[in-house]
């Protein structure tokens, strides 16, 4: 959970501003899109297959030079 505490010379949208980099580096935003629609179990899984082979083929090719 993102909190914001107000700055006493702090305007409104500075406090925004303020609040959207506390919530995308919190990741929420990246976790509603992920959450928006229902994801099957088995393309959860895929995905996180196909994430898994390209983490491996990249350290592949940075081991090989």
């Amino acid at each position: 959970m993102v909190k914001l505490i107000l700055r006493e010379t702090e305007s409104i949208q500075e406090a925004v501003r303020r609040f959207r980099k506390l919530v995308e580096r919190a990741g929420i935003k990246r976790e509603m899109r992920r959450r928006e629609y229902y994801e099957k179990p088995s393309e959860v899984r895929r995905r996180a297959r196909l994430r898994a082979e390209r983490r491996a083929r990249r350290s592949r090719l940075l081991m090989a030079q």
